[in-house]
């Protein structure tokens, strides 16, 4: 094999592949890229057995070939070359070994070879659907900070994209929830994904995705089967695992009969708990709400450090009540909401509160109350 391409394309593809190779690996396979020169492109392919990774950047092709090498080294070298340069990367006679040359650097890599790279089979897909990236970035952003990390309770180690119908319209849904908080995030469902499989897509996944899609304007093929999940955007092609277990029955923790409305400036509510919350224990992290008429209290209390108290002005006009809130997850819903005021519809001390944004239907939350 024998390439010539420019240092900003293959950093680029390097740095969209790379990711998906853990540091530490028991097959040594696992450990790298695999480089497939043929045509005008080099194709690069990373896997962990569950995510592939693969695309393909523009190159002058001498020699047609195909080689494996470490993933992370042949990113820092690349990385570490200058703005500009062209790379040439070519394999020996026998295959056990590329150069990578750019100017008068030169760096020798030890090769695997390809015949040993596994293929995640994809199988045939039921559904295929096209997502505008921004539309598939707002359904992740909104609702991955809820992902359990709770190896156990595995089936929750994901967000479970389905179609529901509600309202006489047929919606594509994203939730995830860690058993304390939930988040859920709709959009209109796109053409095709009628009748398709509800499915738990992995978190690895889903952070690999968040950074795919920061592109603005694209359009994500999107291809579904029972047990594989792949997204073509632009020249990247992710393909990935679910998670084989069955999502719980997310429906029946969202309160529909919470009467008490609060609704407050998002901005102010969010750095008042932070300020309150820099005195709490780590540990605890719980923030009392005492809400009255026109009021909310904020309230934390550490034995080890002190105490700290804000009071905020709300719209606010039922009984009073008093909640506590884990601090960071109160934060976390803050940030996910993008209209001024925030609107908390509560029923007592001891039940879920439904938080929603007043200016987007599309998204809820519930977070469960801590005892203070």
């Amino acid at each position: 094999m024998r390439v010539i391409l420019e240092r900003s394309n293959l950093l680029k593809s390097l740095n969209h592949v790379h990711r998906v190779v853990e540091r530490r690996n028991t097959i040594p396979i696992l450990s790298n890229v695999l480089l497939n020169a043929s045509g005008a492109v080099l194709e690069l392919k990373a896997t962990d057995l569950d995510l592939e990774v693969t695309e393909a950047t523009p190159a002058s092709v001498e020699q047609a070939g195909a080689t494996t090498v470490p993933a992370h080294l042949l990113y820092d070298i690349v990385r570490k070359l200058p703005d500009g340069a062209e790379v040439m990367l070519r394999t020996d006679e026998d295959g056990n070994a590329m150069s990578v040359i750019s100017g008068r650097s030169s760096f020798r890599l030890q090769c695997l070879p390809q015949s040993d790279f596994p293929e995640l089979t994809a199988g045939s897909f039921s559904h295929i659907f096209r997502l505008d990236s921004a539309a598939l970035k707002g359904l992740i952003d909104k609702t991955q900070f809820a992902i359990s990390t709770e190896e156990t309770r595995y089936y929750l180690n994901g967000i479970y994209l389905h179609t529901i119908e509600t309202g006489g319209k047929l919606k594509l849904r994203a939730v995830a929830t860690d058993g304390h908080r939930l988040a859920r995030a709709e959009m209109d469902a796109p053409a095709g994904s009628e009748g398709m499989p509800g499915v738990i897509i992995p978190r690895k996944t889903v952070a690999e995705l968040q950074k795919l899609v920061d592109v603005p304007d694209v359009a994500v093929a999107t291809e579904l089967s029972d047990t594989k999940i792949r997204f073509t955007i632009g020249s990247v092609v992710l393909t990935s695992k679910l998670i084989d277990g069955t999502f719980p029955d997310y429906q029946r923790v969202i309160p529909t009969g919470n009467d008490k409305a609060l609704i407050i400036d998002r901005a102010t509510f969010a750095s008042a708990v932070d300020r309150v919350s820099t005195i709490s224990s780590e540990r605890g992290r719980a923030v009392k709400l005492s809400i009255a008429d026109g009021q909310v209290t904020l309230t934390v209390n550490n034995p080890d450090s002190g105490s700290a108290t804000e009071e905020l002005a709300a719209d606010y006009s039922s009984d009073p009540i008093e909640i506590g809130f884990n601090a960071r997850y109160l934060l976390d819903v803050s940030g996910q909401l993008s209209s001024g005021d925030a609107r908390f519809m509560l029923a007592d001390s001891g039940s879920p509160t439904l938080i929603q944004d007043t200016g987007d239907d599309n998204t809820l939350y519930v977070l469960m109350p801590m005892r203070v």
